[in-house]
Formats: C-alpha cells, sequence, structure tokens
C-alpha cells in the first residue's frame, strides 16, 4: 500500500512556493497527497475546489508528477489534529525567503507573477488614450 505525504490548502493560485514545497518530499522520493480545501467563494478564493482541482491537473508540474501526485477535495477544515505517536510525522518545511514572499492573494491582484517577480506596469501619462502594458 502507499503512503502519501499530506498537503492541505486552498491551492488559489498555483505559484513557484506552492511548487517548491511538494518538491520538498517529492525529492524525496515519496509520493504527494494535495489536498484541496473545499472553501466558500470570495475575494481571497475567487475559485471553486472544483475549478481549482481541474486547474492543477492541467499544471506542468502535475503532469510530470501524475503517477506519484493524488490530487482530491476534502471538506473545509479548522484544525489538524493527532494523539500520541500515530505512525506519521508533522513536518514543517521553511521556505527561503524569495519562495516565501509569493502569495496568492498577490498573484490574483497583479502585483506579482507565479514566479514570484514584481510586475511593471509602464502607463505613457502624456498619452491620455494610453493603456496599462505588462512588462
Amino acid at each position: 500500500m502507499k503512503k502519501y505525504a499530506l498537503f492541505i490548502g486552498r491551492w488559489q493560485t498555483w505559484h513557484k512556493g506552492h511548487e517548491w514545497l511538494i518538491n520538498q518530499q517529492l525529492t524525496k522520493g515519496k509520493n504527494v497527497w494535495v489536498a484541496i480545501r473545499d472553501v466558500e467563494t470570495d475575494e481571497k478564493n475567487p475559485k471553486s475546489a472544483h475549478r481549482v482541482m481541474m486547474d492543477l491537473m492541467e499544471e506542468p508540474f502535475f503532469q510530470e508528477n501524475i503517477d506519484r501526485i493524488l490530487i482530491s477535495i476534502i471538506p473545509d477544515i479548522e484544525s489538524v489534529n493527532y494523539g500520541r505517536g500515530v505512525g506519521y510525522e508533522v513536518i514543517y518545511h521553511q521556505p527561503p525567503t524569495d519562495i516565501e514572499a509569493i502569495s496568492g492573494t498577490g498573484i490574483r491582484q497583479g502585483y506579482i507573477d507565479t514566479n514570484g517577480d514584481i510586475i511593471v506596469y509602464n502607463v505613457d501619462k502624456n498619452d491620455s488614450t494610453a493603456k496599462e502594458t505588462h512588462s
């Protein structure tokens, strides 16, 4: 029977930080279970859990690791609890500063891209018909 390293999240919007986190176990040869919390849609969660799952399945990262990643939707949770030695570890992965700075909120608001790079918008202030362009 396969064992999995479980990652619980909203995964909105998929970015380099998520990839870094999951790779912490994939690079050790572990199988990974990506559990998508079924949260209500709102400003912080613009996509349904089903839409997130469909988007993840289309990501190249998931396509490349399809035999080692399980994706499913779970009910929303308020805590993760465990008792005495129950046969698994709870592991915290400290991301490097550049990875930690990546935020799905920043991506959705257009401040950064999915790699964490700042998006610069160029507007010609002398042209009243100019539109913002992404560089």
